[in-house]
Parts: structure tokens; sequence; C-alpha cells
């Protein structure tokens, strides 16, 4: 039997701290066991700067609850051709502080502050995308286009 963990502002601000010294720019910290676990949860570190490309999941059992527990995360949620059908800015404590995002649904997040951290849950295995799972019209990480792209995304949320 393993000890509880507890989710304190300790822990996200050591979540938080780790994602800041991380090429990346993000973090998680997992509670399940290992890959093959049939339930996912983990806490999610974003700071700004981090791109996740745009993806979907095609598995009628992988929708993805999230739900941000500091600081303030983007929602994007794209049609198949990548034109943004949503958006919404989940702020911990605010109005809207989740979202749940049905499979085959494209959609990203960015870190609109520094410190931005989420809990996440989604049915396991893991499974690593598919090609038909990446958004052919947004840049992968690390390829040339990723700043632009991650500029338009951010513009969604003006400050």
């Amino acid at each position: 039997m393993t000890s509880p963990v507890f989710i304190d502002r300790a822990l996200l601000g050591e979540l938080a701290s780790e994602a800041a010294q991380s090429p990346r720019l993000r973090k998680n910290r997992n509670f399940h066991a290992g890959n093959d676990d049939a339930c996912h949860r983990l806490l999610n570190a974003l700071e700004p700067g981090t791109y996740i490309q745009p993806h979907r999941h095609l598995a009628a059992d992988k929708e993805e609850t999230l739900i941000v527990l500091a600081g303030r995360v983007g929602v994007l949620l794209f049609d198949e051709a990548g034109a943004v059908t949503a958006t919404r800015e989940l702020v911990a404590g605010g109005e809207t502080v989740g979202v749940n995002v049905a499979p085959g649904v494209f959609h990203s997040l960015v870190a609109l502050d520094a410190g931005s951290v989420f809990f996440e849950s989604k049915a396991g295995p893991y499974a690593a995308l598919t090609a038909a799972e990446k958004a052919e019209w947004a840049p992968s990480e690390g390829e040339p286009g990723v700043e632009s792209f991650l500029a338009g995304m951010l513009a969604h949320f003006p400050r």
C-alpha cells in the first residue's frame, strides 16, 4: 500500500518550478503506477512558451478531463481544417476551472500564467498519438513555424 499524496500548494509550486527548468517548459507528475493502467491521473504543469501541437484522441474511450489548480490555461478547440471553433480561459478558482474534451475533437492548451498546473484524467493504457490524431495543419513540436502558430493561439486570449 502506498502513502497518500496530498495535492497542496507546495506540490504545485514544486512541479511548476520543474516545468520552468525543463527545456519543453512543462512537467507532469503521474499518480497512476504505469502506462498500462486503466485510468491515468496526473498533474501537468505548463509554463508560458510551451507548445502543445493540436491533437485529438480517436479511441471512443479517450475522453480527457482537465481541471486547473493553479494559474491560467487557455483551451482551444479546432475543426478538421484547423479553424478555431471555441476557446475558453480556465482559471484556478475562477468562473471556468476545467474542461472535458470528447474523443475526436482537435484541441490544444496554452499557458497564460507562469506556474499553471492542471489535473488531468483519461482512460489508459497509454498509446502514442498516431498520424491521424496529430493536426496536419499545425507544426509538430520543434518544427519551423511553432513560434508563429503558438503566437496565433495566444492571440485568442488577450490580456
